[in-house]
């Protein structure tokens, strides 16, 4: 079995990271995530406070940076909180980085 070409490697980490871009594709989204770096969880009524969408709106963005794996929900009593979960994707974005500088030159 031959090594991947740097091509092929690079082509493997986008495909990995392929659902933290689609969740960061959108610039609501990006807001949110922006917002919840400098908090450890706020629920959708406190989001929606610094975000110019309504509720409903809202929501579904951080639906959507659910399942990008962007975020995790966390319910204390009759509330959803949201928080940040980004680790994954730093680690995946970081490996892209430094392929591309060490290895592909």
């Amino acid at each position: 079995m031959t090594n991947p070409t740097c091509n092929e490697k690079a082509i493997q980490i986008f495909m990995e990271l392929s659902p933290y871009f689609q969740g960061l594709g959108d610039p609501i989204r990006q807001q949110i995530v922006a917002l919840l770096i400098d908090k450890e969880s706020m629920n959708v009524t406190q989001i929606a406070e610094h975000i110019p969408m309504s509720r409903p709106t809202v929501s579904h963005h951080l639906k959507i940076l659910k399942q990008a794996g962007l975020v995790n929900v966390q319910k204390k009593g009759t509330e959803m909180f949201y928080r940040l979960e980004i680790t994954e994707a730093i680690r995946l974005f970081k490996q892209l980085v430094t392929f591309v500088e060490e290895e592909c030159r």
